[in-house]
């Protein structure tokens, strides 16, 4: 554990306002933490100022960092390279630390060596010198957005320049149209046709047909020193960029706010397409749309017909976009505030935020983005030498472990077969040799999936029984080999999809025809592409493939997406991940699933790439598995990782928490498995988000009402289930929650098979501590105690708030159980085997407070 007395020399940490002492450990630990190269795991309850300590911690970080770095810059163009080859330059060791750990190979002379060294320091300085020029023009474009209304006046006089430009060219069309009528034009004398003007093409229209603006070092601009920080939701990161305009840092800092095209999307008929897969296909489409239609040769009249019919996006133009990234980093904003300037500025928030990545010094992002490879590398993220800081992290091995795991029905497999198998008939004698060869693949792939889990693709899933049921787990290689697709090389197959953008084209095809559904009642089991494909081909009368479901053809994605994941995982490496056959009654119920067993092998790169990573959170108890799961098998030595976890800014006297053993008849109180189907250990809460928000306001009026109802209402009881809508990210304070009761320990079910898996994996993948549980069992602890310090951190949100928790089950007064509580609680905790003094010290704690308060 950390010394929370430990302060650094010389160092400020700007405040908006006197902070606690445990802010000002917190910082100094985060400054030394992205100082050293370390992985921090950060605690800090919640109410005790976390965004803004790590705001202000890292931030007075990254302000240190560089001015040193620009002290260094300065010493190098002043003086040129340094002279003494023994002492190479800082900025040399840090940009080229492979040069820096091995001077030469062993044997070569020293003046090659030294030739070598003076030959890197010199491209150094002449690196240094092109990059201080762009940052002084960024500065100087900066510094005029901030002191004038740049963008709004440029980007309305390139809206007007642009509609009066239209205009002129309508009328010209016109003009010509009508002056001409039939006439042919006069035959030009020889020479003469140098005298008529050429189709004019701006320097501006070329330079964005190019894709790039006036400063085209712009986009090869290179990635300042930067603190990526994410979080689970949208609203998380909101609210911690408003936290940033409060601080001392909010007028200066350069901050980015990254989302999905969902999110940032201003065309409205790209937007009201809702599934965020649709959504970025017709994004990407409506791109290539625009370039195809510059580059296509004039004499491929047909495909040019059928390519012009797609618009392109209006928004997406660089200079505009451009625009908008300086408005980005002249000012921080929060995705809302991005998406109105970005439509006023008529440029996409999507692409001018990615823009802004380089020259950002702050990017706020969600975890998917951060934590998925394919994700990261489309948006524009690089990881080398940069800090990572994961926020609200107590759920990041299994936020990991779902990103990367994929699940298929037998209903999609079917479907997938049935459209590709049309789209294949239908466009077959179009398609060149080697398209024809990776749908065959498909085809077989797709086929055999049904067949292992007992189907035959050329039935209705939803009408067809399965012979067996239950559930079967095996290895990707066993998978394979049962499945008899082992010959196939899946990594081939799947870049294939990805590059020929299949799933998109067969989306494509059923929105096209998926319309035409058959009509005869006598042949129920037709699907609208059988008919559709036997009325453009009377020869064929019986279509092999399965038909789909009415409430399946209505899918708002095609069904090969969701294929194509499970294919990607699928190439997992054979000891990371098992495969799941789960064969229910009917085949379109029945699924293959892919589970991650090794989250860290994802995470690896992300601490091989950074220079710090830090993992905070409010309750991160216990911390093993992030030590264990997460940074040991991603390669991380123990020396390297640090914790830090803070007491609470509430006074000790302001929290009662209770282990109650027995109940008021002398019963041991002991809610186990076996016991939780009595009927009075059931429980239910609503289903829907509107329905909990219902619930919500209920209990909060029916609190209000209290002092109201001179003593007829003396509170509100609110039942909940651990781990479901209620237990995470709403908060009780005051008098929405004085008292937390927990009853029993949540575990998690041990009998499903992948937490069993999970726990073989761990068991013969960690090593085996002496005195402590076996890790497979240790996972199941730790599940079951994150889960309940989660629940009960819901009362307790700031300094002078009070509560009371009540763990109902005696298992919790066992040593073990109790260490894994958050600190701040566990010191105060009182065991009490008796149901009556329990009850007395609630009363007492709450006839005080409340007399106080």
């Amino acid at each position: 554990m950390a010394d929370r007395t430990q302060k650094i020399p010389g160092v400020q940490f700007p405040f908006p306002f006197t902070p606690y002492s445990i802010q000002k450990d917190f910082m100094a630990e985060l400054y030394q933490v992205l100082e050293a190269g370390k992985i921090g795991i950060f605690e800090s309850p919640t109410g005790t100022g976390k965004s803004l300590s790590l705001i202000c911690g890292a931030l007075s970080w990254l302000r240190d960092f560089e001015q040193k770095k620009r002290q260094e810059e300065a010493r190098l163009l002043e003086t040129g390279p340094s002279r003494d080859e023994k002492d190479p330059s800082p900025l040399l060791s840090a940009s080229c630390p492979e040069t820096a750990a091995a001077q030469g190979p062993a044997g070569e002379p020293d003046w090659v060596t030294q030739f070598v060294q003076k030959k890197e320091e010199r491209d150094l300085v002449d690196r240094l010198k092109e990059e201080q020029i762009r940052r002084r023009k960024r500065e100087e474009r900066l510094q005029r957005i901030h002191h004038n209304s740049q963008l709004k006046s440029a980007a309305k006089r390139l809206r007007q320049e642009e509609e009066e430009t239209e205009n002129l060219l309508r009328l010209s069309r016109e003009m010509l149209a009508a002056g001409t009528g039939a006439e042919q034009p006069e035959q030009l004398e020889s020479g003469e046709e140098e005298l008529v003007l050429a189709e004019y093409e701006s320097d501006e229209e070329r330079k964005t047909a190019r894709g790039v603006d006036e400063d085209e070092d712009d986009l090869e601009e290179e990635h300042v020193t930067k603190i990526y920080y994410c979080s689970r939701t949208h609203s998380q990161l909101s609210q911690f960029v408003h936290e940033v305009q409060k601080s001392p840092f909010g007028k200066d800092i350069r901050l980015v706010s990254l989302g999905s095209r969902q999110n940032l999307c201003i065309n409205e008929d790209v937007k009201s397409l809702g599934s965020a897969q649709l959504i970025n296909d017709r994004c990407m489409d409506m791109q290539r749309s625009k370039h195809e239609k510059r580059n296509e040769a004039e004499e491929e009249k047909p495909k040019r017909r059928r390519q012009e019919k797609r618009a392109s996006c209006p928004f997406y133009n660089h200079e505009q976009m451009h625009l908008l990234r300086d408005e980005i980093l002249a000012e921080v904003k929060d995705i809302e505030q991005l998406v109105a300037v970005g439509k006023e500025a008529r440029a996409c928030p999507y692409y001018g935020s990615r823009f802004a990545i380089p020259a950002a010094q702050l990017v706020v992002l969600p975890y998917q983005m951060l934590l998925h490879a394919a994700t990261r590398q489309a948006a524009g993220i690089r990881l080398q030498g940069q800090v990572v800081i994961i926020d609200e992290a107590h759920n990041l091995i299994d936020t990991i472990t779902a990103i990367h795991s994929a699940e298929v029905s037998g209903s999609q497999l079917c479907q997938a077969h049935s459209q590709l198998l049309q789209y294949m008939e239908r466009y077959g004698k179009r398609l060149k040799a080697k398209n024809l060869m990776y749908i065959k693949q498909i085809l077989y792939v797709l086929e055999k999936f049904v067949a292992v889990l007992g189907g035959n693709i050329k039935e209705n899933p939803s009408t067809q029984s399965l012979p067996q049921t239950g559930t079967e787990l095996k290895t990707i290689n066993d998978f394979l080999f049962q499945s008899q697709i082992d010959n196939i090389n899946l990594f081939k197959v799947q870049r294939y999809c990805e590059k020929s953008m299949i799933s998109r084209k067969l989306f494509g095809f059923t929105e096209r025809y998926g319309s035409v559904l058959s009509s005869s009642r006598e042949r129920p089991r037709l699907a609208g592409f059988q008919q559709f494909l036997q009325s453009l081909q009377p020869g064929v009368t019986e279509a092999p493939a399965a038909p789909v479901d009415e409430g399946q053809a209505r899918a708002p994605t095609s069904p090969l997406m969701h294929i194509e994941g499970f294919l990607a995982a699928l190439t997992t490496a054979n000891q990371d991940g098992r495969v799941i056959l789960s064969r229910q009654d009917n085949l379109s119920q029945s699924s293959l699933k892919f589970l991650l067993l090794n989250p860290a092998v994802h995470f690896a790169q992300v601490v091989k790439e950074c220079r710090a990573v830090v993992i905070a959170g409010g309750t991160l108890q216990p911390v093993s598995d992030f030590r264990e799961q997460l940074l040991a098998c991603a390669g991380v030595e123990a020396e390297r990782v640090v914790e830090f976890s803070c007491g609470h800014v509430i006074p000790p006297d302001n929290i009662l928490p209770i282990v109650l053993c027995n109940s008021i008849s002398g019963q041991p109180l002991e809610f186990t498995f076996q016991r939780r189907e009595l009927p009075q250990m059931i429980f239910q809460e609503p289903k829907s988000a509107n329905q909990v928000e219902q619930v919500l306001t209920e209990y909060s009026k029916c609190i209000e009402r209290c002092d109201q109802a001179k003593g007829r209402v003396t509170g509100a009881l609110l039942f909940s289930v651990v781990g479901g809508k209620m237990s995470e990210g709403i908060n009780f304070s005051d008098n929405l929650g004085r008292c937390v009761v927990m009853v029993g320990m949540p575990y998690p079910n041990v009998r499903s098979p992948e937490l069993q898996e999970k726990m073989a994996y761990l068991d013969q993948t960690l090593p085996r501590r002496p005195g402590k549980a076996p890790p497979g069992r240790a996972l199941v602890e730790n599940l079951c105690m994150k889960a309940v310090n989660q629940s009960i951190g819901r009362a307790i949100r700031h300094q002078r708030d009070f509560a009371s928790i009540v763990l109902l089950d005696q298992r919790y007064a066992q040593r073990p159980v109790l260490a894994k509580l958050p600190a701040w609680i566990r010191d105060r905790v009182e065991v009490t085997a008796s149901f009556g003094p329990a009850v007395a010290m609630l009363r007492k704690f709450h006839r005080e407070k409340s007399a106080s308060s």
